[in-house]
C-alpha cells in the first residue's frame, strides 16, 4: 500500500514560516524637556511672614558683598537665607522631586535655604562705626546714618519707605547708641560698650543652646584630654583554710563516721587548692582607660561662651570692629581657669603623642631584630647544607639522583624470616 504525506507537515511549514517572519514590535519614544538656564530654588519662610515679604539685596556687614534677604513691609523683620546642603563627600547624588496639581519639577540641586530670623542692628554697624581716622563721631540723625549705608540697585531706600522698617531700625540703634535730643528730632551716636553689652548678650543666649554639632566639635572635643592607662594591682598572697576534722557523736556508727570525716576533708581540701591556684601567687596588674583630667562644669561654660561671641563676630561684624571687641571679652570674663587648663591639656597631648611615637618605635625595633634573628638562622642553615654538599663525593652525589622508590632496603635483607 503506498504511503501518502500526512498534512501535518504542511501545516507545520506553515507556522515555521511565520515564526520566521519578522514580528512587529511597538516602541514609544519621550522626549525629556530641555534642562532650565535657571532652574527653581527650594526656600523655606517663616509662617509669620505676609504675602507681600520681599528678597531684597543689602551690602553684608562682615564682608561688604551683596547678599539677599527677606524683609517684610508690614511688621519690618528682617530674615536671611541660611543654605543647608548635604555633605560634599557623599557619593550618593539627591534632588528635589516637586509636584502639584499642574506640573512636576526634579531639581538637580539638593540645596535648600531656610529663612531665619536676624537682627537689623548689623546692617547698621558699618554706617554707624565708620568715622575718619583722628577724628571725634558726631552725634548724626538717623536719617543721616541710613544714607551712609550702601544704595545697591536701591533696593534699602526701597525698604526705607515700608512702615515698620525705618521704626524697627531706629529701635535699634537705641541699643547701641548715645541719644540727644535736637528739638523733637533724635541724634545717634554708637557707643561701643553698649555695642559690646548687645553682643555679649546675644552670645550667651547662643552659648546656653548651643547646636549638638558645634557643642561636640567645638567644646567637647576642644576640651577633651587623652586617655591615659591606669595599672592597679592586686596582691594575692591567700591563706589556705585550716581543716577540721568534725568529731563523732555517740550515735553515729563508725563507717558513717569514717565516709563524712573524708568527705568534708577532701571538699575543704579542694576549696582551698582552688583558691591557692586562682588567687596566691604573683601578683595581677590589671590596666584600665582612664582620661588624663576632665573639664570642670564652669570650663566648659567660659568655652561655649568664647565660641558663641567668636562665631557671632566671625558672621556678622567687620574684622577690625570684632578684634576690639573680643579685647574686651577678655578684659571683661575671668578666662584665667579656662587658659589654665588648656595649657595643661597641650601639655598633656605632647605627652601622650611622645609615648604613643616611643610604644610604636619600640614595638617596630622588637618586630626588626625578630627578622634579623630568622635570616641569620636561615643564612647558616643554607651555608651548611651548602658545606655539606661540598664535601659528598662524586659517586654519593649520583646515588642520591637515583630512584629507590619501590626498592628494598639493604637492612629488609637481614631480617629473620617469619
Amino acid at each position: 500500500m503506498a504511503r501518502t504525506r500526512s498534512k501535518g507537515a504542511a501545516s507545520d511549514k506553515t507556522t515555521t514560516a511565520k515564526s520566521k517572519s519578522p514580528s512587529k514590535t511597538t516602541t514609544s519614544t519621550y522626549t525629556l524637556p530641555s534642562e532650565s538656564t535657571n532652574p527653581p530654588k527650594l526656600f523655606v519662610l517663616p509662617k509669620n511672614a505676609s504675602p507681600s515679604a520681599r528678597i531684597v539685596t543689602l551690602q553684608h556687614p562682615r564682608h561688604a558683598k551683596p547678599t539677599r534677604y527677606l524683609v517684610c513691609p508690614e511688621t519690618g523683620a528682617f530674615h536671611e537665607f541660611t543654605k543647608i546642603a548635604p555633605p560634599s563627600k557623599s557619593a550618593s547624588p539627591r534632588s528635589w522631586l516637586l509636584s502639584s496639581e499642574s506640573e512636576q519639577t526634579t531639581l538637580q540641586s539638593p540645596n535648600l535655604y531656610v529663612a531665619t530670623p536676624f537682627d537689623p542692628l548689623f546692617l547698621l554697624l558699618p554706617a554707624l562705626l565708620a568715622s575718619t581716622p583722628g577724628e571725634k563721631r558726631m552725634f548724626l540723625s538717623s536719617e543721616d546714618h541710613f544714607d551712609r549705608i550702601p544704595n545697591i540697585d536701591r533696593h534699602f531706600s526701597e525698604t526705607l519707605t515700608w512702615p515698620g522698617v525705618q521704626s524697627l531700625l531706629e529701635t535699634r540703634m537705641f541699643a547701641v547708641c548715645d541719644i540727644v535730643k535736637a528739638g523733637d528730632e533724635s541724634m545717634f551716636r554708637v557707643n561701643e560698650d553698649k555695642l559690646f553689652a548687645e553682643v555679649l548678650s546675644k552670645a550667651k543666649k547662643l552659648a546656653a543652646q548651643l547646636p549638638k554639632s558645634m557643642e561636640e566639635k567645638f567644646v567637647r572635643k576642644a576640651l577633651e584630654a587623652p586617655v591615659m592607662g591606669i595599672q592597679s594591682q592586686a596582691a594575692g598572697a591567700v591563706s589556705s583554710p585550716a581543716v577540721e576534722t568534725p568529731t563523732p557523736t555517740e550515735g553515729d556508727s563508725p563507717g558513717t563516721e569514717s565516709q563524712s570525716t573524708l568527705a568534708i576533708v577532701e571538699s575543704q581540701t579542694s576549696e582551698a587548692s582552688t583558691a591557692a591556684t586562682s588567687i596566691a601567687g604573683e601578683d595581677t596588674t590589671i590596666t584600665t582607660p582612664q582620661a588624663a583630667m576632665t573639664a570642670s562644669d564652669e570650663i566648659l561654660n567660659l568655652q561655649r561662651l568664647k565660641i558663641a561671641f567668636g562665631f557671632i563676630c566671625a558672621s556678622y561684624i567687620s574684622p577690625k570692629t570684632a578684634e576690639s571687641l573680643k579685647q574686651k571679652l577678655e578684659e571683661t570674663e575671668n578666662f584665667k581657669p579656662l587658659e589654665e587648663y588648656v595649657t595643661k591639656l597641650a601639655k598633656l597631648r605632647q605627652e601622650a603623642a611622645a609615648s604613643r611615637a616611643n610604644d610604636f618605635s619600640g614595638g617596630k625595633r622588637g618586630r626588626d631584630e625578630e627578622d634579623d634573628e630568622r635570616a641569620e638562622k636561615k643564612r647558616k642553615m643554607e651555608a651548611e647544607e651548602k658545606i655539606k654538599k661540598a664535601n659528598q663525593s662524586r659517586g654519593v652525589k649520583q646515588l642520591a639522583k637515583v630512584n629507590t622508590s619501590g626498592m628494598m632496603k639493604l637492612s629488609a635483607f637481614f631480617k629473620k624470616k617469619t
